[in-house]
């Protein structure tokens, strides 16, 4: 096959799986009942006047499935990182014991769940976008090789839609696990 043809099923490729892992990061953000430091990843706190990720003031740890604690490196920074919990609007209560923050991660009522997994099907909705997208990019850059017969053409674009079935069906499966997650009680 033309090296150039290759090199177009190679980036299609590439950016299908910039895709899956997209939707890996998204479905990180999806808390399914479980307790987890990631929930915490989009807090800023008030660091001496400058917004910072709490994961750089504090360690942040989950003992068990319900609760996550945080510990400050500074204990002058309690009251800042409980506000700014707070004020991240994620549903939680933070508690201040005087030494670190615990958070207990309240079970997921069936509506809640319902609305994750709507969550979900969304961001693999989006993900199956951007398979498709990379399809039609790499189906229009084969289409504008000069030098490729037609036969080398409708193979090359064969193989850019068996690598979209692969990847949608991975994308597929990642959900149908997330879902699963979720609506475990």
């Amino acid at each position: 096959m033309n090296e150039e043809i290759t090199f177009i099923i190679d980036t299609a490729n590439e950016a299908m799986d910039k895709a899956i892992k997209h939707l890996e990061k998204q479905f990180v953000n999806i808390r399914a009942g479980k307790a987890s430091p990631a929930m915490l990843g989009s807090v800023m706190v008030d660091y001496y006047g400058s917004q910072t990720p709490l994961s750089q003031v504090a360690n942040v740890n989950t003992p068990d499935g319900r609760t996550i604690t945080v510990q400050p490196w500074e204990k002058g920074m309690l009251q800042e990182i409980e506000k700014a919990i707070m004020v991240a609007n994620l549903g939680f209560n933070p508690m201040n014991n005087g030494e670190s923050i615990i958070i207990n991660v309240p079970p997921l009522t069936e509506e809640r769940r319902r609305d994750l997994a709507k969550q979900a099907k969304a961001e693999a909705e989006d993900a199956k976008v951007g398979v498709r997208n990379a399809r039609k990019d790499a189906n229009n850059d084969i289409k504008k090789v000069e030098d490729a017969s037609e036969d080398v053409q409708k193979n090359a674009e064969a193989d850019v839609q068996t690598l979209t079935d692969k990847f949608v069906k991975k994308i597929d499966d990642i959900l149908s696990n997330k879902e699963s997650e979720i609506m475990t009680v």
